[in-house]
């Protein structure tokens, strides 16, 4: 990490239960959390920005949601979002396979046409080649509003990933995946 860690007691106290709930989802505090509440301000956006994603109401299926994530996180080279992500997806989807296969999508028999189209979304919006013709595909298959939900599930997972990349967040354990790119 190219910023130490900051130990819990050194963070404002209402924080303290947010990484509370970290332990008990997860098992242990997210070293990126720990990074961003160094910036309380910036931590507590993220989050309410995250539980905005995670929420039950979404257009966009939580497995879906998870396949695209993970995929954002392999284009940016982000050791612990694609470990995170990946076993985020492969809870969701029931299968390892699925998750292991998410770097392959385009030639494993895994996707469907829903995954398939977001996965494609998403790799444009991360390389910053979104056509007119694809977004008429997205809107078409999803919906107007939807597509404004994968757009910002991608704008958040790449400043995400991007954040942990260029700070050398490290991955945490939770799923062991290939970290190399396209």
């Amino acid at each position: 990490m190219r910023v130490g860690e900051r130990p819990l007691a050194a963070l404002p106290w209402y924080l303290r239960p947010l990484f509370w709930l970290q332990r008990r989802r997860w098992g242990q505090v997210l070293l990126p959390a720990l990074t961003w509440a160094r910036v309380p301000p910036y931590y507590l956006a993220l989050i309410h920005f995250y539980a905005a994603i995670e929420r039950k109401g979404s257009r966009l299926e939580p497995v879906l949601r998870a396949l695209v994530q993970t995929r954002i996180s392999q284009l940016n080279h982000c050791a612990f979002c694609i470990d995170i992500n990946a076993m985020v997806a492969a809870e969701r989807a029931h299968s390892m396979d699925k998750a292991l296969a998410v770097e392959a999508w385009r030639e494993s028999p895994l996707f469907g046409t829903r995954e398939r189209l977001a996965l494609e979304y998403a790799e444009a919006v991360t390389d910053g080649g979104v056509t007119d013709a694809l977004s008429h595909q997205v809107k078409t298959e999803f919906g107007e509003d939807a597509l404004v939900e994968l757009t910002g599930l991608a704008a958040f997972q790449n400043m995400s990933a991007k954040f942990n990349a260029a700070l050398d967040i490290p991955a945490q354990g939770f799923c062991a995946l290939p970290t190399k790119g396209r």
